[in-house]
């Protein structure tokens, strides 16, 4: 049996519209390569990238802060509430084979160090850029458009799939 990738999107719980809409064609675009949309499960990006997905005809997944499946947005198919808040994020990162960033406030920083620090790879699409002793480093892959977005972390998601033990 092929299993799916699980591709997450992460950004933004008060994501701008122009964030919002990048994220719901990202998630529309995971669907129709039937990938499973993984996420943090609450409003913004996350809402946005759900209901592009649902759009598309695909799944989502929700791994949600508090403790109440019905915080969950409407887009969510799967809820899974963890009670452990922010540290949730750590389980979004670990359930994905690779990460979307769409924009995105602290939250996400910590998403996209946590995927990076565990091998995860991360798609940059208007996201924050980072830097070490002052130089930018290629550690996220940027993507100028959110179709570009999808395609890399198709790739990038089935090559660290091959490459696991």
């Amino acid at each position: 049996m092929k299993r799916p990738l699980y591709i997450a999107v992460v950004g933004g719980g008060n994501a701008p519209p122009a964030e919002r809409e990048m994220a719901q064609v990202v998630g529309r675009g995971l669907a129709e390569a039937s990938a499973v949309l993984v996420c943090g499960g609450l409003g913004g990006a996350m809402e946005a990238a759900c209901e592009g997905a649902h759009e598309g005809g695909g799944l989502t997944v929700g791994i949600l802060p508090g403790t109440q499946r019905f915080h969950a947005n409407a887009h969510i198919d799967v809820a899974l509430p963890t009670g452990i808040g922010e540290a949730r994020n750590a389980l979004v990162v670990r359930a994905a084979d690779a990460v979307v960033a769409v924009g995105g406030e602290f939250g996400t920083l910590s998403e996209i160090a946590l995927a990076l620090a565990t091998g995860v790879p991360v798609v940059g699409l208007g996201t924050w850029e980072l830097t070490r002793a002052g130089k930018q480093t290629d550690a996220v892959v940027r993507a100028s458009t959110p179709e570009e977005a999808v395609a890399l972390a198709i790739e990038l998601g089935r090559a660290r799939r091959s490459a696991a033990p």
